[in-house]
């Protein structure tokens, strides 16, 4: 039986940076414990939302050995370790090991991509290095490579690839992998506007950035429908919808840095090519916030 890392909603953190755009690790420890507090089931440490494709490896290491310190063991750290370069990857798995990391969130090789057997290579050599239970994530829009269903079914057979964050959008790809793999692969929604339609397939949860806002209505809403009141979990998707629209009108983390900073929880700015969200976008979240009784 494969270890399953997290049940229930895990924060995709986002990286708090000071003006000077050096990582805030005061603020980060802050937003950490308020997590804990609200009962997110688990931290996700320098993925897309954490804007891990900015940060030096060492600054990654580093931030992920401050997360894995400040957690202290009692929910789960997954930390991001994916690359275009499988040889880089497997040096930031090893070293995400070494500082204590829980699990790994492995992205496609982005860019330069590969092909779906390319795909299986590049996750057994990244299994290899890491010794640690894997997630793939598989996000097409932001690396131009989709990991397939029979693919998905082929890299699950590897020991430590415990699971699958599926943010293509596409429920009827998900129901597939689901199926192929008959829960020997854990399926966690990497969609905040999916999760119950993905819990009804056999999912495990979500890996959200909702949560940073939202943690306890988020574990919420996906224990609700654990447990089996699935027309309150429904009710609850179906509430949050336009702040999660909201929170995407442009590219994460923009909107969510956004909104931390409205909430005072001290986001800080982004590193080059982000800027700051457009007005008439801060706007609107900012009414669907207050809509939604967190302003």
């Amino acid at each position: 039986m494969k270890k399953t890392l997290f049940t229930g909603a895990g924060v995709a953190i986002v990286t708090p940076f000071n003006e000077d755009r050096s990582v805030n690790f005061d603020s980060l420890g802050n937003m950490i414990e308020n997590q804990i507090a609200n009962d997110t089931d688990a931290i996700i440490i320098c993925g897309t939302t954490g804007e891990a494709s900015t940060l030096s490896d060492d600054e990654q290491i580093e931030v992920i050995r401050y997360t894995v310190d400040k957690t202290a063991g009692r929910i789960p750290v997954i930390a991001g370790a994916g690359s275009n370069d499988t040889e880089h990857g497997r040096v930031l798995c090893k070293r995400c090991r070494e500082v204590g990391a829980d699990g790994l969130l492995i992205v496609t090789p982005y860019y330069n991509k590969t092909t779906q057997k390319g795909l299986v290579k590049y996750y057994e050599e990244m299994a290899s290095a890491a010794d640690l239970p894997v997630i793939m994530y598989s996000i097409a829009g932001r690396t131009g490579v989709n990991i397939m269903p029979k693919t998905a079914a082929e890299i699950a057979k590897i020991d430590n690839i415990v699971g699958i964050k599926e943010a293509s959008g596409n429920i009827s790809q998900v129901a597939e992998i689901a199926a192929l793999t008959q829960g020997d692969l854990d399926i966690y929604s990497g969609n905040d506007d999916q999760v119950i339609p993905l819990l009804s397939l056999g999912g495990k949860g979500v890996i959200s950035v909702l949560s940073n806002i939202a943690p306890k209505y988020t574990h919420d809403m996906v224990m609700s429908y654990l447990n089996g009141d699935v027309k309150k979990a429904c009710q609850m998707q179906l509430d949050c919808l336009d702040l999660v629209k909201n929170l995407f009108s442009e590219v994460n983390p923009i909107p969510i840095k956004a909104a931390l900073n409205m909430m005072g929880m001290n986001a800080g700015t982004y590193r080059s090519p982000l800027l700051d969200m457009e007005e008439e976008h801060r706007v609107l979240l900012e009414k669907a916030m207050k809509d939604f009784g967190i302003l």
